[in-house]
């Protein structure tokens, strides 16, 4: 059986799926059903003091991308901090970990960017048992107009500096946890590393804006009749995600830097992707928000279940196991010739693959066959560009077939594979040998 015990930071869980910090580990009533219902490790909603006090909105904190039959896409929130007493907060989270030593407490923090702040507070969380903090840097919206949040987590002066502050005062680990809202990920992670942080989590949430009301003309969801941004995750965010953390990954600069992964997480399948893709643990928000905490059990089911099938004993043999299939565009082999195949047999004849590539790409698929509607891939046409497989509503249906180098279209007598230079000598090959200056 495989073992789905993961130790990130030093700190265990029994398995790799956290709670983010958010709504759902805002107290310990959600914190400890969410640990009956199998999380591994929870972190506790951001903790703040000093500054003007924090106080949310009583009308709609929350909007949604929903697709035509109402599933959400996309989420947005403009909620901040908790706006709950800090020695509440403390009191419950010392509770709450001593009824739970298996699993996995980390506590998120926010406060001003001033030593002293930083100073005060850690001692405090350090007292309740946590195992861990996580320093909110990410947060876009609210704090970060105070001068916090997304407002630290955008200058990498900053973070090391703060990194370094709560690592001078206080034995935790430390997990910095990262803005997207930024044009590139690599530099605060450097940042973070330099300031000794054990580990980086990302993403935090999109700057977004989720729409209008086409009868009020104001932005929705407002409050008053007016509206701010928010913060975008869900579904949607996950490929920004997934790319943001291979790149740091991938980075020399923060290479074996440890990843928390955070973004669109609602199945065992993306948690494999982020897993594959360098992270130790991942954690999930929305997906935990939209239908309840009992989803971490189909998530861990699914990932012991796929590791038996492949083999693997442990969660740390998947690890990164992607990152080195992670390329820049100008290292591709551009010898590399793949086709799309249409199965026949399980063709519903609805004509997608036809309209969008006659529309859109290469006038590759033909709809007609014998006088009959049939679509059939003209491989001296076909590209290999996949848009066929996307738009196809019967999974499985058309496929990509990669072309022997050589192999001839027995109709036209043509070469499938495109003539490029010799892949050993193409300039793109970075295995290729540069000539000397």
């Amino acid at each position: 059986m495989a073992n789905l015990e993961t130790t990130f930071v030093g700190v265990k869980s029994p398995n790799p799926f956290w709670l983010a910090s958010a709504p759902p580990t805002d107290k310990a009533y959600n914190v400890n059903r969410a640990f009956e219902a199998g999380w591994g490790g929870v972190v506790w909603k951001t903790l703040g003091e000093a500054g003007p006090p924090v106080v949310n909105v009583h009308g709609p904190r929350y909007g949604a991308l929903l697709s035509q039959d109402r599933r959400l896409l996309g989420f947005n929130n403009i909620e901040l901090i908790t706006d709950r007493d800090l020695e509440l907060n403390l009191r419950e989270i010392t509770e709450v970990k001593r009824n739970w030593q298996d699993r996995a407490m980390i506590v998120s923090l926010m406060v001003p960017c001033q030593e002293e702040s930083w100073k005060a507070i850690l001692p405090r969380v350090e007292d309740t048992g946590a195992d861990a903090i996580e320093l909110n840097f990410g947060c876009p919206h609210g704090m970060s107009e105070r001068g916090m949040g997304a407002a630290v987590g955008q200058v990498p002066e900053y973070i090391q500096m703060v990194t370094e502050w709560c690592k001078q005062y206080s034995k935790l680990p430390v997990i910095v946890k990262l803005t997207p809202n930024i044009t590139d990920i690599r530099k605060p992670a450097q940042a973070a590393k330099r300031g000794g942080a054990d580990a980086v989590s990302l993403i935090n949430t999109i700057n977004s804006i989720m729409g209008v009301d086409p009868y009020t003309l104001t932005m929705s969801p407002s409050t008053g009749g007016m509206g701010s941004h928010g913060g975008y995750c869900g579904p949607a965010v996950k490929p920004i995600a997934l790319n943001m953390v291979a790149e740091i990954a991938r980075d020399p600069a923060t290479a074996g830097l440890p990843i928390s992964g955070i973004g669109g997480i609602g199945t065992w399948r993306d948690a494999l992707d982020f897993i594959a893709l360098g992270s130790g643990t991942v954690q999930v928000c929305t997906a935990a928000m939209v239908y309840g905490f009992k989803i971490v059990q189909e998530m861990a089911d699914g990932l012991s279940n796929y590791m038996d099938e492949m083999g693997f004993k442990s969660v740390d043999e998947i690890v990164g196991r992607a990152v080195p299939t992670v390329s820049d565009w100008r290292y591709l082999n551009l010898n590399h010739v793949s086709k799309a195949v249409i199965n026949q047999d399980s063709c519903i004849q609805c004509g997608r693959c036809h309209i969008a590539c006659e529309d859109t790409s290469h006038q590759a698929i033909s709809f007609e066959k014998g006088g009959k509607r049939h679509f059939e891939v003209k491989e001296e046409e076909c590209v290999g560009c996949n848009l066929c497989v996307n738009v196809c509503p019967v999974p499985e249906c058309i496929t990509m077939r990669d072309v022997p180098v050589g192999e001839v279209d027995q109709r036209t007598g043509k070469p499938v594979s495109a003539e490029y230079a010799n892949w050993t000598t193409h300039p793109n090959n970075p295995a290729r040998v540069q000539p000397s200056a």
